[in-house]
């Protein structure tokens, strides 16, 4: 949320923010339970309530799980709505984040 509002202080249109951003990374096994992704949404959801996203294209990183399949999305809200979800393509599946 401060990185949005940092954003547009600045007159940013948009904003982008890193990979599994609601989440993070150390999850790890934690990706496995159906708690993670219902917690992402509910973190998404509070940041959609009020006025964050207004005027301003977020790129929002986050797990979705779409037909029992988890996924690493970017996640694009804009005036409190969201815009587009999008899965990554490219997975490090060696346990190698460095993209």
């Amino acid at each position: 949320r401060e990185s949005i509002k940092e954003a547009k202080a600045q007159r940013c249109t948009f904003r982008t923010g890193p990979e599994l951003e609601i989440t993070g990374y150390g999850c790890e096994d934690h990706f496995h339970e159906g708690d993670t992704f219902l917690h992402a949404w509910e973190s998404l959801a509070d940041l959609l309530s009020d006025d964050t996203t207004d005027g301003i294209l977020c790129d929002i990183g986050m797990p979705v799980m779409h037909r029992n399949v988890s996924y690493n999305c970017r996640v694009w809200c804009l005036n409190r709505k969201i815009v587009g979800i999008r899965p990554k393509i490219y997975l490090a599946n060696d346990g190698n984040y460095r993209e």
